[in-house]
C-alpha cells in the first residue's frame, strides 16, 4: 500500500513539473517581448493538403531580422525553425478550408511564403498577419522584400 501511494505521488509530483516547465519555457520565450501565437506547415506541396495535416502549433518571436518559431508542445529552448527577414516571399493568404478549420485556432489566416526555396505556411490572427507584414515591409534599405 504504501509503495502503491508512493508511486502515486511520483507520477503526480513529475505531471506537475512537467507542466511547471512547459509554463516556464513559454514566459521565457515571452520575456524579450514581440511574441504571438503562429502555427506552421513546413514544405507544403504546390497544392496544400486541406485535411489539416502537417499543422504544427507554436509561438513565433521577433528576434532582430528573424523570426523564430517555438513548438508548444516541447521543452527545446531553442526554435524549432527560423525564417530570416530577407529570405521571406510572401505568395498568398487563404482561410483555412475544409478540416484545417479544425487544426487550426479560430479565426486564423493563412499566409504561404516561399523561405529559401522552401513552401511554408503560416497560420496567425488577422492582428497577428498585420504585425508580420510590417514587419517584412519595413526591413532595413537596400534589403530584398517580396510581399504580394
Amino acid at each position: 500500500m504504501v509503495l502503491a501511494l508512493t508511486v502515486c505521488g511520483v507520477v503526480v509530483a513529475l505531471v506537475v513539473l512537467g507542466l511547471f516547465v512547459f509554463g516556464l519555457r513559454r514566459r521565457l520565450i515571452q520575456r524579450s517581448g514581440g511574441t504571438f501565437d503562429c502555427s506552421l506547415r513546413w514544405d507544403v506541396p504546390e497544392k496544400p493538403d486541406t485535411g489539416g495535416k502537417g499543422w504544427a502549433y507554436g509561438v513565433a518571436r521577433y528576434n532582430g531580422d528573424r523570426v523564430e518559431w517555438f513548438r508548444v508542445f516541447s521543452y527545446a529552448p531553442r526554435p524549432r525553425r527560423t525564417l530570416e527577414r530577407s529570405a521571406i516571399e510572401v505568395a498568398g493568404r487563404r482561410l483555412p478550408e475544409g478540416e484545417e478549420e479544425l487544426a487550426l485556432l479560430s479565426d486564423s489566416v493563412i499566409l504561404t511564403c516561399l523561405h529559401r526555396g522552401t513552401r511554408v505556411e503560416l497560420a496567425m490572427s488577422e492582428d497577428a498577419l498585420t504585425g508580420f507584414l510590417a514587419w517584412l515591409e519595413a526591413a532595413p534599405p537596400g534589403q530584398r522584400v517580396n510581399v504580394a
